[in-house]
């Protein structure tokens, strides 16, 4: 888990999601342990009672139980449990944003999958692309063709 705090989210909230993340990339499966309150707490220096505090969240959510004098331990279905929630909250969230950008920018699907697959832009996409592009930006696509204008 990273060290580093952000100030805009309680600390018990992002140790709850940081679990979470460890659970969908498969870094805790289910049946395993979490790190007991105590080490948690000193590795990262917060107080027991936040640490405590995520875990019950996890507890509340279904996705840890707590076995006494044992420890909390990930719930069978967990990780397929948050995979459905992560996805509607996406596709309800997130990718309206997304697919607002991609059609503000021209984008085609087969960039889309070309530069998922190879993790960056074609070099006659780099090429192409403006110094100054940005995903973010709110301007609407020009309605000339920037290959014409580079001739």
């Amino acid at each position: 888990m990273d060290r580093e705090w952000n100030d805009n989210q309680p600390i018990y909230r992002q140790l709850r999601d940081r679990v979470v993340a460890m659970i969908l990339d498969g870094v805790l499966k289910e049946g395993d342990p979490l790190p007991s309150v105590r080490n948690v707490a000193a590795e990262y220096r917060v107080n027991p009672l936040t640490v405590l505090k995520g875990y019950q969240e996890l507890v509340d959510e279904g996705l840890v139980e707590t076995r006494r004098g044992r420890g909390m331990f990930i719930n069978v279905g967990a990780r397929d449990l948050l995979l459905q929630g992560e996805r509607q909250k996406f596709l309800a969230e997130e990718w309206p944003r997304l697919y607002a950008t991609i059609q503000r920018l021209g984008l085609k699907p087969e960039e889309l999958l070309e530069v998922g697959a190879n993790g960056n832009l074609s070099h006659a996409d780099q090429k192409n692309a403006p110094a100054n592009a940005s995903s973010d930006s709110e301007n609407p696509p020009s309605s000339t063709d920037p290959k014409k204008e580079e001739r």
